[in-house]
């Protein structure tokens, strides 16, 4: 695995990417710098480059890559994931820690969300335009942790779903005419 974060565009060659690709059968390249041209790689290049077989994030949204009769389609990796699901699990359970337990959970809870169809498709991440019921689901699966291990400052629940649900913001405007 190969992780970008240096704001140096294009740091991933081809040499470097066909490298990976000799290395491992699944080699995951993780071009995270943005805006796009701080990206190491784009998607077009990991995936032309490794022969179709990598597992590519970008820190920002490329398109999908036709190759060899496949689309694929890539995914942004991004902190939108995990945060605001840590913290409306923080916020709903009035959680007395924070141990890195729950960053682990909710890493594996969006992980578990991305469907065998979207794997084969390319993407590694759920798809941002479902982005508030991956959260919700996420920080379900936080708050569950948070009870087991005596954490919460309130009680636990019957339905974890429905409570993480109730501390939702929901912006509502008024006409002003």
């Amino acid at each position: 695995m190969i992780i970008g974060v240096s704001t140096k565009g294009k740091a991933f060659t081809r040499e470097v990417i066909q490298a990976m690709a000799e290395l491992n059968q699944r080699p995951v390249i993780f071009a995270l710098s943005n805006p796009t041209d701080h990206a190491e790689c784009t998607a077009q290049e990991a995936l032309t480059w490794s022969g179709g077989r990598a597992l590519y994030a970008a820190g920002v949204q490329f398109p999908p890559v036709r190759l060899g009769g496949k689309t694929f389609v890539t995914g942004q990796a991004n902190n939108l994931y995990i945060f605001p699901a840590i913290g409306l699990a923080i916020f709903a359970t009035r959680a007395t820690r924070v141990p890195d337990e729950l960053f682990i959970t909710a890493a594996a809870a969006v992980a578990d969300q991305v469907t065998r169809a979207e794997l084969h498709s390319g993407l590694l991440y759920p798809p941002q335009s479902n982005i508030l019921q991956t959260e919700i689901a996420t920080a379900v699966k936080v708050c569950e942790v948070i009870f087991d291990r005596g954490l919460a400052g309130v009680e636990r629940p019957g339905d974890v779903r429905a409570f993480v649900e109730s501390q939702l913001y929901t912006p509502e405007y008024r006409d002003a005419v």
